[in-house]
């Protein structure tokens, strides 16, 4: 199962969080016996660690991430891979693609479209300036406050983040990738699909990633690909298990969880009506 890792938050009462309407800051430990995790987010989100060591991994990208470190994820699906030699503690800022287009389309005049940058990542690294570390390390201080912060004090923090991180220059992709928000209010399905095929995710979390309602998902879908979603996932994943069963590093319950599938019997059984034999045979011809 892979956790969507802003709902989690929500609606996890034993987390530190700040909540507004489209918006979220979460404190969180790490539970030191977690290695290694798989998430997906529908909500755009910034890491920024506190303590201790974790790797992000997307799209066959690691990320190590220290203290001091920051990370911008976009929606998508995450591996995630901690080290115990030092316990855990990050502050988590979720913000809504809503939330950055408004707040582009209010600055344009500051916060210029770089000529040049890369927009087109899953992940941007961001620079950590020293006020911008400041900034990080009085939000964490809010939640040792105890009491009630007004909504309003919030949302002048997220502003004022975002501000520090578009003013410099050296986050120019990921300010190309706010103002490309500007104009679109669904994400690119064939984008949405291809990356992530392969989760093991159900449709309605496909539709949440792609930002649409289930029906609109599928109608979009079926227009796209001239098929529906649960035909052509299973199809795109038997597919890639075929290509990963030349992996001899891997074996068949490896290749059954890479490509998406939720147990070895229903892989098996799928993989046999498609190629004429189970994975561990016609990994055998193949030699």
């Amino acid at each position: 199962m892979t956790l969507n890792v802003f709902d989690f938050f929500k609606d996890n009462p034993k987390y530190n969080k700040l909540i507004g309407n489209d918006y979220m800051f979460v404190e969180y430990k790490c539970p030191i016996d977690v290695e290694q995790f798989k998430l997906w987010t529908d909500i755009p989100f910034i890491t920024y660690v506190i303590s201790g060591k974790k790797d992000w991994t997307s799209v066959n990208k690691t990320y190590p991430l220290h203290s001091g470190d920051a990370l911008f994820l976009r929606k998508g699906v995450y591996n995630t891979k901690q080290y115990f030699e030092e316990d855990y503690c990050t502050i988590v800022f979720f913000i809504t693609e809503d939330f950055i287009r408004k707040f582009i389309s209010s600055n344009e005049n500051l916060i210029k479209k770089p000529s040049i940058s890369n927009e087109n990542s899953q992940v941007f690294p961001i620079d950590v300036t020293d006020s911008l570390n400041t900034l990080f390390l009085s939000v964490f201080n809010y939640f040792n406050m105890g009491g009630d912060i007004p909504k309003e004090l919030v949302e002048i923090k997220f502003n004022e983040l975002l501000f520090n991180i578009a003013l410099n220059p050296l986050n120019k992709d990921l300010v190309t990738y706010f103002h490309s928000l500007k104009n679109i209010d669904k994400a690119n399905m064939y984008e949405v699909m291809i990356k992530h095929f392969h989760n093991d995710l159900q449709l309605d979390e496909f539709a949440r990633l792609s930002g649409r309602s289930l029906s609109s998902f599928k109608r979009d879908f079926k227009a796209l690909f001239n098929e529906t979603p649960g035909k052509w996932l299973a199809e795109k994943r038997l597919e890639y298990a075929k290509t990963l069963l030349q992996n001899p590093k891997l074996n068949i319950n490896d290749i059954c969880y890479e490509s998406g599938f939720k147990n070895t019997s229903h892989f098996n059984k799928s993989f046999k009506q498609k190629y004429g034999a189970p994975p561990y045979q016609f990994r055998k011809s193949m030699n």
